[in-house]
C-alpha cells in the first residue's frame, strides 16, 4: 500500500494538473486565433483590408487581461480560489462557442473580450500554486507553469492553422471542448487552497494603474520600465501581424500560418530555455541583452526582404538567438531594487508590459494598413525602428539601487 506521504504527493499533483492545463489552456486561446483572425474577420465584415480590425480585436483582449487580473485575483482572496477558476473555465467555454458561432464584428469583438476576462484567470492560478507550495518548490513549480504557458503557445496556432483549413470556426469549438472538459476536472478534482477571506476588497487595490504611479515617480527605475515597454511592443508585432503578412507575400494557408508561428514559439522556447545563461557568463548581462536585440534586428531586417516562404523557416535561428536578451534582462531587473520591494517592481514590470500589449498591437495594424498593398515586410522595419529604442535604454540600466532610490522605496 502506498504510504501517507505517497497519498499526499498525489493529492497535491492532481490539483496541479489542473492548474496547469487551464495556464495551457489560456496560452492556446491566445495562439489559437492568429492564423485564422484575418479570415474569420473578412468573413463577418466583407472588408478588404482588415488589419486595423486585427490590432483592435488583439488590443482588446490584452486591455482585458490588463484590467481583470487584479480583481479577479481579489475576488480570490474573498470567494477562495476554486469558484474563481471554475467560473473562469466555464465562461471561456461558453465564450469560444459563441465566437464559433458569431455572425457579426460586434459578436466577435464581445467574444474577445470575454475571452480576454476569463484569461486574466492567471493570477488566479499563481495564487493558489502558491498556497499550495512549500517554498522549497515554488520556483520548480513557477518554471513548469512558465513552461506550459510556452507549450500552449506553440500548439494554439497549430491547432488553429489546421482546424481552420477544414473549417473557419472549427478551432474555436475545438477549444470550447478542451475547456468543458477542463471544467470538469477542476470540479471534481480541484480542492480549494486557502480559507477565504472574510476582509472588504480594497477597490484602490484593483486599479491596474496604481503600480505604474510608484514606478513613474522613480527616475532611476524608469530606463528599465521603458526598455520592459519597448522589448514588449515590439514583441506584439508578430501575433498582430505574422497571419496577414504571410498571406499576402507567400500565400500561406492557415496549416502554413500555424506551423510558422509553432516553429517561431518553439525557437523562441529552447532559446530562452538553453542559451542565457552561456550568453550572461560570456558576455555579461547588459551584454547579453544587446545581442539579443542585436539578432532580433537582424531577423527582423531579414524577414522584410525574404521573398519566398520557406526562407521563414531558414531564419528562425536568428529568431531564436534574440530570445536570449529577456531572461537576462529580468535578471539584471531583479538587482535594482532591495530584496523587500522585488514583488513591488516585478508588478510594475507586467503592468508595463500589459499596457505594450495594449498599445502596440493598434500601431502595427495601422501601419500594416498603410504598407500593405505596395511593401508587406515594410512592417518589420517598423517593428526594427522601435526596437532600436530600446538600445540606449539597455546602456542607461544601473546595476545597484541608487540611494535615492533605496530611500524612496
Amino acid at each position: 500500500m502506498p504510504s501517507s506521504d505517497s497519498s499526499s504527493r498525489i493529492a497535491i499533483n492532481r490539483p496541479l494538473v489542473v492548474i496547469y492545463a487551464a495556464i495551457g489552456l489560456d496560452a492556446v486561446g491566445i495562439g489559437l486565433i492568429f492564423p485564422i483572425l484575418p479570415r474569420l474577420i473578412a468573413e463577418v465584415t466583407h472588408a478588404h483590408n482588415i488589419a486595423s480590425y486585427i490590432g483592435i480585436l488583439t488590443a482588446l483582449y490584452a486591455a482585458m487581461q490588463f484590467a481583470f487580473a487584479p480583481v479577479l485575483g481579489a475576488l480570490s482572496d474573498r470567494l477562495g480560489r476554486r469558484p474563481i477558476l471554475l467560473i473562469s473555465l466555464g465562461g471561456a467555454a461558453i465564450n469560444y462557442v459563441l465566437m464559433a458561432l458569431a455572425p457579426s464584428l460586434g459578436l466577435l469583438i464581445i467574444g474577445r473580450a470575454i475571452a480576454g476576462l476569463t484569461s486574466a484567470n492567471i493570477s488566479v492560478a499563481t495564487a493558489y500554486i502558491t498556497d499550495i507550495s512549500p517554498e522549497n518548490v515554488r520556483a520548480k513549480r513557477f518554471g513548469l507553469f512558465n513552461a506550459m504557458f510556452g507549450i500552449g503557445f506553440i500548439l494554439g496556432p497549430v491547432l488553429g492553422g489546421a482546424l481552420g483549413d477544414y473549417w473557419l470556426r472549427l478551432p474555436f469549438l475545438a477549444a470550447a471542448a478542451l475547456n468543458a472538459g477542463n471544467l470538469l476536472l477542476a470540479l471534481f478534482v480541484l480542492p480549494e487552497s486557502r480559507i477565504p477571506s472574510r476582509e472588504k476588497i480594497d477597490l484602490a487595490a484593483l486599479n491596474p494603474l496604481r503600480p505604474l504611479r510608484w514606478a513613474l515617480s522613480m527616475k532611476a527605475l524608469l530606463p528599465t520600465v521603458a526598455t520592459f515597454f519597448v522589448l514588449s511592443a515590439t514583441g506584439e508585432v508578430y501575433g498582430t501581424c505574422w497571419a496577414l503578412w504571410g498571406n499576402d507575400a507567400f500565400g500561406w494557408n492557415g496549416m502554413w500560418i500555424g506551423l510558422s508561428l509553432g516553429a517561431f514559439g518553439v525557437c523562441q522556447t529552447l532559446a530562452q530555455a538553453f542559451l542565457p545563461g552561456p550568453a550572461v557568463r560570456l558576455l555579461g548581462e547588459r551584454g547579453a541583452v544587446l545581442a539579443g536585440i542585436a539578432s532580433a534586428c537582424l531577423a527582423l531586417v531579414a524577414m522584410a526582404f525574404i521573398t519566398h516562404g520557406w526562407m521563414v523557416f531558414a531564419i528562425m535561428p536568428i529568431v531564436a538567438l534574440s530570445g536570449i536578451g529577456s531572461p537576462a534582462l529580468q535578471s539584471l531587473a531583479t538587482r535594482l531594487v532591495d530584496e523587500g520591494r522585488q514583488g513591488q517592481f516585478q508588478g510594475v514590470l507586467a503592468s508595463a508590459m500589459s499596457l505594450a500589449s495594449i498599445i502596440a498591437p493598434l500601431g502595427f495594424s495601422s501601419f500594416y494598413f498603410v504598407v500593405r498593398a505596395q511593401w508587406p515586410g515594410a512592417i518589420w522595419l517598423s517593428a526594427l525602428a522601435v526596437n532600436a529604442i530600446a538600445i540606449p535604454l539597455v546602456l542607461r540600466l544601473r546595476f545597484k539601487p541608487t540611494p535615492t532610490a533605496a530611500a524612496a522605496l
